[in-house]
């Protein structure tokens, strides 16, 4: 695929930022059998990867404001455009050596997003797409899969801890009432990687909730650049004002949206 100046700048970032995660996954394998633990050193491979993507992309893009994980907003004199980045999605998985986390970038263009980047470095998986272009992994078109019924889907979701959470029982509802519904339920661990897989297929659909805007915003841009719907659970397309999401192409997100309603009416 001929990618945009707009997709090489992101791209080259995240490839950036993915190749020392990599260097760090291979350290906090070997920190695994360590009495101390490596919570300190992810957390410091964590930043490090935001220091590189903000870098980077304030180089080819001087003027462009952030939203980020470990920094929050940061101003730019351009206030049209906001890089929306995650350094580390899937923290909980690097830190205990599993191999399914991702950098995630998006840009929101006006309060719509425009494009967005997934790479996985130790898969070497690199989601693109951008609006109107279609969505990629490593040159290959994307589209999302064609299955129409949940007793065919396998779907993921986030299933927050539950442990001493008194909101756990609308969670572990949903579970139960989605979980009757579909082959499969699947957590991986990182919105990211279940929205990009959403985007080629390998999940049918996805739902979550407790989740912050970096963790979904360069997903939503290739879920539905792969054919896909997301929204809110309440059908709203705005993401940037919901902490909830669910994803699939246009039958199982009904679905899904329609079995959520269920679980909350008891």
């Amino acid at each position: 695929m001929a990618r945009s100046a707009l997709l090489n700048v992101m791209v080259a970032a995240a490839l950036k930022a993915g190749r020392g995660l990599a260097r760090d996954f291979g350290e906090v394998e070997n920190l695994q059998v360590s009495l101390k633990g490596p919570g300190n050193f992810v957390s410091a491979a964590d930043h490090k990867a935001e220091e590189t993507l903000i870098h980077e992309l304030r180089r080819a893009r001087p003027g462009y404001e952030f939203l980020t994980e470990e920094s929050g907003a940061i101003a730019g004199t351009d206030h049209t455009n906001r890089w929306i980045i995650d350094p580390l999605d899937g923290t909980t998985n690097f830190l205990h050596g599993i191999p399914l986390f991702a950098v995630s970038i998006a840009l929101e263009r006006e309060g719509v997003l425009v494009a967005g980047v997934i790479y996985n470095p130790i898969l070497n998986e690199l989601y693109v797409a951008e609006r109107g272009q279609s969505a990629f992994l490593n040159d290959r078109r994307l589209r999302v899969a064609a299955r129409r019924k949940l007793a065919d889907a396998v779907v993921a979701t986030g299933l927050p801890s539950i442990s001493g959470n008194r909101d756990s029982e609308p969670v572990l509802a949903e579970v139960r009432t989605v979980g009757a519904e579909v082959a499969g339920l699947r957590r991986t661990g990182s919105a990211a990687m279940d929205l990009a897989w959403v985007a080629s297929g390998r999940l049918d659909g996805y739902w979550d909730r407790g989740l912050s805007y970096w963790d979904t915003a360069g997903g939503i841009v290739i879920v539905r650049e792969a054919g896909g719907l997301v929204s809110a659970p309440d059908g709203s397309p705005d993401m940037a004002r919901t902490d909830a999401i669910v994803a699939g192409n246009e039958t199982i997100h009904a679905a899904l949206i329609a079995s959520l309603k269920a679980a909350a009416h008891g």
